[in-house]
């Protein structure tokens, strides 16, 4: 039996030797272990909040756009890139409002937004669609040279096609045929196929080609 406890009284004295030797660092660890499960817990909490406020804030927004009501779109939109711009629903937002100020005329506040797309949205996708739609801005105002320079930004490739139907557009309304033939055709190498748009490229390239050929 004495020995029997000694041996226990050994095992028990290794045990305290060792929790003595690394007591502080296992502690230490289950800390850091707890401050990063908390911290994760806690960042996908705030990321659900901010989720459910942009998501509110969109429709919102989407309902403020479909009757129209460019105030309370532009104030809607505001919350959502001011508060919530890292959220997806930030530049889908501009975008929605954009439209909707482009829709009544104020061309300003379309272009900021717009602007606000290109320079910030994380989805190349958006940011293709943000530049299409500047451009089609800035060529209702009559900025030709500004908008062939928003289209020759960088562009996602399933959208090149469109770009260089719109450079085609804007050669047009400059006065260089020319050009706007060498667009189209480029366009045309990039539309797919089985669009309609591809058709409307066909119909504009046969158009300028018939103006080059008077004009010679």
């Amino acid at each position: 039996m004495a020995a029997y406890d000694l041996d226990e009284q050994e095992k028990l004295g290794d045990l305290k030797a060792w929790w003595t030797t690394y007591g502080n660092y296992i502690t230490a660890a289950i800390t850091v272990v707890a401050l990063l499960i908390a911290a994760n817990q806690g960042w996908k909490w705030w990321t659900a909040k901010q989720a459910n406020e942009a998501s509110t804030l969109y429709f919102a927004l989407s309902d403020a756009g479909g009757k129209n009501d460019a105030a309370k779109a532009k104030d809607a939109v505001a919350q959502l890139v001011e508060k919530l711009p890292g959220t997806g629903y930030a530049p889908r937002g501009a975008l929605l409002a954009a439209k909707a100020a482009f829709d009544t005329g104020d061309l300003a506040t379309a272009k900021t937004q717009l602007e606000w797309v290109v320079a910030n949205s994380k989805e190349d996708e958006l940011k293709s669609i943000g530049r299409l739609r500047l451009a089609a801005v800035l060529v209702d105002q009559k900025q030709y040279d500004a908008a062939l320079a928003a289209l020759d930004g960088k562009h996602s490739e399933p959208f090149a096609g469109l770009f260089l139907d719109m450079k085609g557009d804007i050669f047009t309304l400059q006065g260089k045929p020319a050009d706007a033939k060498s667009a189209y055709e480029a366009a045309l190498a990039k539309l797919d196929s089985k669009g309609s748009q591809k058709q409307y490229t066909q119909l504009k390239l046969d158009a300028v080609s018939a103006s080059a050929g008077a004009a010679k």
